[in-house]
């Protein structure tokens, strides 16, 4: 038995795209007084999936609906924390480029989703 919202591909993504963003953060040589913003872009890619599952758990397509707009804020905020990161010299174009790719993907995912609930 598998859980509902394990059937979606745009949850298996968000997954590999949390791993992804946290596997890169991993890299960062910098002292830890900048710690929050570490600790904020691990969160906000985490909250993709997290917020699909929950979303996929409620009751309504409505429901569901809203968790999914909230699962694309996290994506968007995690996007903006990457482009801070690349503009600070923290990440690389190449390291951006790859993520923001697959970000691209996964926002379609989530519109497609959202207009085939409404």
């Amino acid at each position: 038995m598998k859980f509902a919202y394990e059937n979606l591909e745009v949850w298996d993504k968000s997954i590999e795209f949390a791993v992804t963003v946290i596997n890169t953060v991993e890299e960062i040589s910098t002292d830890r007084k900048h710690y929050r913003l570490l600790e904020q872009i691990e969160a906000s890619s985490t909250s993709i999936s997290m917020n699909i599952a929950e979303g996929k758990g409620r009751y309504s397509k409505k429901e569901f609906t809203h968790y999914l707009y909230i699962a694309r804020g996290s994506l968007y905020e995690t996007m903006t924390l990457l482009q801070i990161f690349l503009r600070i010299g923290w990440i690389t174009e190449r390291q951006y480029k790859g993520i923001e790719a697959s970000g691209i993907e996964i926002a379609s995912m989530i519109k497609g989703l959202i207009k085939s609930l409404n």
